[in-house]
């Protein structure tokens, strides 16, 4: 009995991954127009708290863009390095309009939509571009998004995300994994059912945050700065939210060095899933950790002599050829071609990590930024 429910899952799964992977495939990537026709004035929100190593990477990025109608609000929580001092000193050399915008240390559910959102109430552009303190992107990243906006005015623009180089196997382990979330997000928003999108390179415009009430009704919990706002959205304009493939967009991020880092940022990501308005990433999410618990079950039935060895390796080959199209297409789109020889382990070890991570998820609270949250 246990066999026909593992292959039932797992080919369940393979044909939802197979289905990504073709969607993918359609994705068309973009080429920004030479002369879009409307150019939209862009403010770029960094919500940022001891990033005075970072930061000013990030900076410089953005003194090298090829677009030229945007703001930089860099809100600063109650850091205690020198990030707002860094901010405040690098406004005399910005060829863009540079703001430090300090907030006061109070307690908060969530501190980075306090920061998004007292940012808003400043901002002058049109489009509200996010990122992190601790991202890096091309020159090519904001006329990119314009030119797409100015194409397709979508309400929402969700843009590539990967890992800086990495030096290490957890570095590419995580690179692969995010190639996993990006490539997942992107495809069910071109299937019109979005789920996901990180804030790290995030666009909408603040007429729509406006609109739909920013964060009033979520601002209670810590993460979900992009996805729960994007559902929000997604609501209201259910064919506004688009992908933009472009490699001219993607946004590198550092990956974690540590694994309590790790650990509290998965926790925080975790934390969002009961505040869902659609039932489909909470569907989706379930779905995902019984399809890797069927594996780590498959495992364990045939150690255990419950199941043949052709029903294990059915089940594993079900899971990971489909698992391999899609990611080894994925991270190719994302300049990440030498991670690709690091899916398999990723697979090995993946199912493990959802387990585990489905279950510490049930328990509230993680530090982050040097502060508890629930």
């Amino acid at each position: 009995m246990l066999l026909p429910i593992l292959l039932a899952i797992t080919l369940l799964y393979a044909l939802f991954t197979l289905t990504l992977w073709v969607t993918w495939l359609r994705i068309p990537t973009v080429h920004p127009p030479a002369n879009p026709a409307e150019l939209p004035f862009i403010t770029v929100i960094i919500p940022v708290r001891n990033e005075a190593l970072n930061l000013p990477l990030l900076l410089h990025d953005l003194n090298q863009q090829t677009y030229s109608r945007f703001e930089v609000i860099v809100a600063d929580d109650a850091s205690t390095d020198e990030t707002l001092a860094l901010t405040q000193a690098f406004t005399g050399q910005a060829s863009f309009s540079l703001r430090a915008l300090p907030l006061s240390n109070i307690r908060t559910a969530s501190p980075k939509k306090r920061a998004i959102t007292q940012s808003i109430r400043q901002a002058q552009g049109d489009l509200i571009v996010t990122t992190d303190g601790d991202c890096r992107v091309g020159p090519r990243w904001l006329e990119t998004i314009a030119a797409f906006y100015a194409t397709t005015h979508a309400r929402l623009i969700s843009g590539p995300v990967t890992f800086t180089p990495e030096r290490s196997v957890a570095d590419f382990l995580q690179t692969v994994e995010g190639a996993s979330l990006i490539g997942s997000g992107a495809c069910t928003m071109a299937l019109g059912v979005p789920t996901m999108c990180n804030g790290a390179n995030l666009c909408y415009e603040k007429q729509v945050f406006e609109e739909v009430g920013g964060f009033d009704g979520v601002d209670h919990v810590a993460s979900g700065d992009d996805e729960l706002l994007m559902h929000k959205i997604a609501h209201r304009y259910p064919q506004g939210i688009r992908f933009l493939k472009s490699q001219d967009a993607i946004v590198q991020t550092g990956a974690h060095t540590s694994w309590r880092a790790f650990y509290n940022q998965r926790k925080r990501w975790a934390s969002k899933w009961q505040a869902y308005q659609s039932y489909l990433p909470t569907v989706l999410a379930v779905f995902v950790f019984l399809s890797n618990t069927s594996l780590v079950v498959s495992v364990l039935g045939w150690l255990a002599n419950w199941i043949s060895a052709k029903g294990f390796l059915t089940v594993v080959l079900l899971k990971v050829v489909p698992e391999f199209l899609f990611l080894r297409q994925v991270l190719v789109f994302l300049q990440k071609k030498p991670a690709v020889s690091r899916i398999p382990l990723t697979q090995l070890v993946y199912p493990f990590y959802v387990l585990f991570f489905g279950l510490a998820a049930q328990r509230k609270g993680f530090d982050w930024k040097d502060r508890k949250l629930q």
